[in-house]
């Protein structure tokens, strides 16, 4: 057995050779295990980390401070955990979206995506009116009837929603198919957008038995599934498609559309096979399965007040780029289309936090527990300030670059790039002032004030977009995007008596 040997090493300046010399005869008289100790020891003797342990200081600090939070709140705790898989899903949706986005301007350019945009238009249109409100309405009675474990009223609510929604959804689809040519002519000014129009008149029956069906598994509290088929799979399914369409057939402007459309077919029957399955599994956990019958006026009574609802929010999202195919060439919708989908990246953090934030704040309003309401109200809107602030910065300082990515015609877009973050930004770090207004018994207000913004967008973009085309409508977009969240915002404080923005900004 080896004795072990004590070895003497004398610490010298690195660069001095009598030092180096003395360390490997030293090394080699020694045990090979005490060796690379002793090596590691004298390593860290020479060579301080100085900075580097600092940061990694800094950063165990951080995340100790970090967990002692979340130990000792757990409304906070709720809102961290929550949040994280509908933003892990957000983020993986909008990556594959601008995926899609990147591969179809670099392929067929700004004129081509200009024309999908168009078409995404029609097909939202279209599809909020065929839907009749029913996928919020299912949307709020699965959520009921399954916690009272009453799925017989659920199954007959699902089966009579279905007979409203199949035959008007037909009718929409015929009318839209029928009236593309004046569509194309009449209000868009460019006859060539009728064969886009035909073809996306296809996936108006798909896409609305898509959201009936996953709002539905929404209700199941299934927020995974509903996010992968809400967020993910889209735009995933439409870029597989579109590859290999390219890869096969060569460019073609309708590449897109119809991607777009066969992602929506197979999506739709999914969703479907997965709200059968899972409802056959509450139908056998169910305590009563008696035949019960839901009123078709009881059901309207729900389904028609969120149609408008509905309406309202999608008159406010699609306006500018409505009016932008209007009176300007589809290069420019297609060059605003993809600077409005890049400004929304400011505001992700709120819709993933907004996913868990609105049942939280239902829960204190229960609870009169206003202290409450404010505390985590505030904390969700620090959370949305820190990581919405660096994503400002960046498209602030380069715009130009990030529109370039997509094909150099994209860079006209950098001013209204600019003007939309902004709008976005106090969109995100007024936090989630409308869901505040909403979850505590003040809904008619906020749609009110949506009905307002709404005019003052549609007002706007008329006014501005002739005379300054997309940043027009930049403009006109982030200003009712300002109003629709600095009015409730100060309704919030008039009627709780807190700011959403909290005074200590510290995480």
């Amino acid at each position: 057995m080896e004795k072990t040997r004590s070895v003497k090493i004398t610490l010298k300046p690195q660069n001095d050779k009598k030092y180096v010399s003395e360390y490997f005869f030293s090394s080699f008289r020694a045990p090979a295990k005490n060796l690379i100790h002793l090596q590691r020891n004298i390593h860290a003797k020479i060579h301080p980390p100085h900075n580097r342990s600092a940061g990694k200081q800094m950063i165990t600090d951080l995340k100790t401070k970090l967990q002692n939070k979340l130990n000792s709140d757990t409304h906070f705790a709720e809102l961290i955990k929550g949040a994280g898989t509908a933003f892990g899903f957000r983020i993986l949706g909008i990556v594959l979206g601008y995926l899609f986005t990147l591969l179809v301007t670099r392929t067929l350019g700004a004129k081509a995506w200009g024309i999908f945009a168009l078409c995404l238009v029609v097909l939202q249109i279209a599809s909020v009116i065929g839907k009749l409100g029913m996928d919020t309405a299912l949307l709020r009675f699965t959520a009921e009837y399954t916690a009272k474990k009453r799925v017989d009223i659920l199954n007959d609510i699902y089966r009579k929603a279905l007979k409203l929604v199949a035959p008007f959804s037909i009718i929409v689809t015929t009318i839209v198919y029928s009236l593309s040519p004046v569509l194309a002519s009449t209000i868009f000014e460019k006859p060539y957008l009728t064969p886009y129009f035909h073809i996306i008149s296809f996936a108006i029956v798909p896409f609305i038995f898509l959201w009936i069906h996953s709002e539905s598994i929404r209700g199941l509290k299934k927020v995974r599934q509903y996010m992968l088929l809400q967020q993910t799979g889209l735009y995933g399914i439409a870029l597989l498609v579109f590859t290999a369409g390219i890869y096969l057939l060569g460019k073609n402007v309708e590449l897109p559309i119809v991607s777009y459309t066969v992602a929506t077919i197979i999506l739709s029957f999914i969703a479907f096979l997965l709200w059968k399955a899972y409802l056959s599994q509450c139908r056998s956990e169910a305590s009563y399965s008696g035949k019960s019958i839901f009123a078709y006026r009881s059901l309207l009574s729900v389904s028609l007040p969120m149609l408008l609802s509905s309406s309202l929010a999608l008159i406010m999202g699609w306006t500018d780029t409505i009016m932008l195919g209007m009176f300007k060439t589809t290069e420019e919708v297609g060059i605003y289309n993809v600077v409005l989908r890049i400004s929304m990246i400011t505001s992700i953090t709120l819709l993933a936090i907004n996913t868990i934030a609105a049942p939280k704040f239902a829960e204190f309003w229960g609870k009169e527990d206003i202290k409450g309401l404010a505390k985590v109200t505030q904390q969700s809107t620090k959370l949305i300030f820190w990581t919405s602030f660096p994503i400002l910065l960046v498209f602030l300082v380069f715009p130009y670059q990030i529109l370039r990515i997509f094909g150099k015609e994209f860079t006209a877009g950098a001013t209204a790039l600019m003007i939309l973050t902004v709008g976005q930004f106090v969109n995100a770090i007024v936090g989630s002032v409308g869901y505040i207004l909403q979850m505590t018994g003040k809904e008619k207000i906020f749609q009110t004030v949506i009905l307002i913004g709404t005019i003052i967008n549609v007002i706007l973009n008329l006014t501005l977009i002739p005379k300054f085309g997309i940043d027009g409508a930049a403009i006109a977009s982030a200003s009712a995007i300002c109003f629709i969240n600095i009015v409730p915002f100060l309704l919030v404080k008039y009627y709780y008596g807190f700011f959403t923005l909290p005074i200590n900004w510290r995480l």
